[in-house]
């Protein structure tokens, strides 16, 4: 049962992110119009990376408490910057706060991860040594 709360669960978790950096890759030009500041290439390049970066530090536990934290800092800069201006207007009202909750979530998801994980840089060695 602990595997399932814990490998299984932190694997889960950082899969979506994963992906959705990996979108960033795939097809920037579809996500390159959502971003609200100059240089939109390059953000969603810069995002992406991000994404699954963060998402290889919680699955593996290296630096997954930084990790962690930068994917909720991220989730907060996209309700800050993208879905509380959309609520502004009629057309994209729906749809933001849609995208808000589910950041919102996401967020406080990495930070119990952040709290969770143990405050290491290095990946936990499957082979103990041995004693002679």
């Amino acid at each position: 049962m602990k595997v399932l709360t814990t490998t299984i669960a932190r694997w889960l978790f950082a899969l979506p992110f994963a992906i959705l950096g990996l979108n960033h890759f795939l097809h920037p030009s579809d996500l390159v119009p959502l971003v609200p500041i100059p240089g939109g290439l390059f953000w969603v390049y810069f995002v992406g990376a991000c994404l699954i970066a963060g998402a290889i530090g919680i699955g593996t536990k290296f630096y997954g408490r930084y990790a962690a934290f930068g994917l909720a800092l991220l989730m907060l800069t996209f309700i800050l910057t993208i879905h509380v201006p959309g609520l502004m207007h009629n057309e994209t009202q729906t749809m933001s706060m849609i995208n808000l909750f589910k950041d919102l979530g996401l967020g406080a998801g990495a930070l119990t991860w952040a709290g969770l994980l143990e405050p290491t840089h290095y990946v936990t060695p499957v082979l103990t040594e041995r004693h002679a």
